[in-house]
């Protein structure tokens, strides 16, 4: 039988606890819970990957689904974007999927460093390096909202439909069944109707919140 992998951030009391557990501790898990990446509705299409910071840990399931069938995909793209080189996630993986070149991957960072000979700058320019057909695409974006908002903005310049962009939402979740409201995005709650969105259902929010 397969493992279960998570990857956690130590930020506070329970994920320090996480991190600090040893082989043969044991935990619960409840889930998986709400909404899930479209991964069958963008079979046949050219598929855009589009991460911000700690953003492509969700993604990175969908990465591992699309190189097993790659077959089921027409072009993929992995953009992903940090604050520095030294904040890149997964990065033997990363150097992995670029040199078996199943998939376009671009890495840009905020700061640069000595040795970094990548780009430099937020991630919705690396769109302008991207071959897709914005009529038959699908994007699954997730990072900063003011990230994903402008993401949005520059897919949607190429002529993508946001009906066919899709965002993971993250909030303070407490209760996870819609009662207590810490997560509620509009008429929505991330922990019940999330957390991944399709972007037609909560671009007026977006707008609103830049207003």
């Amino acid at each position: 039988a397969g493992g279960l992998v998570q990857t956690v951030r130590a930020v506070g009391s329970v994920s320090r606890v996480l991190q600090g557990l040893r082989p043969g501790d044991r935990v619960g898990v409840r889930g998986p819970c709400g909404s899930s990446w479209p991964v069958a509705e963008a079979q046949g299409k050219d598929l855009l990957i589009v991460a911000g910071g700690i953003g492509l840990a969700p993604l990175r399931p969908v990465l591992r689904h699309v190189l097993r069938h790659r077959d089921r995909f027409d072009r993929v793209h992995l953009l992903y974007g940090t604050r520095t080189p030294l904040d890149i996630l997964f990065r033997s993986e990363l150097e992995k999927w670029q040199l078996d070149a199943a998939i376009d991957v671009r890495i840009t960072v905020d700061r640069a460093r000595p040795g970094w000979n990548g780009y430099v700058g937020v991630v919705p320019r690396l769109l302008e390096h991207c071959e897709f057909d914005p009529g038959n695409a699908l994007a699954m974006v997730c990072g900063p909202e003011i990230m994903m908002r402008f993401t949005e903005l520059a897919l949607a310049r190429a002529g993508m439909d946001t009906a066919q962009i899709f965002i993971s939402m993250e909030r303070n979740m407490q209760c996870a069944i819609g009662h207590c409201g810490h997560c509620q995005y509009g008429p929505h709650f991330v922990c019940k109707d999330g957390p991944v969105f399709r972007m037609s259902e909560v671009a007026s929010i977006f707008e609103a919140q830049e207003n």
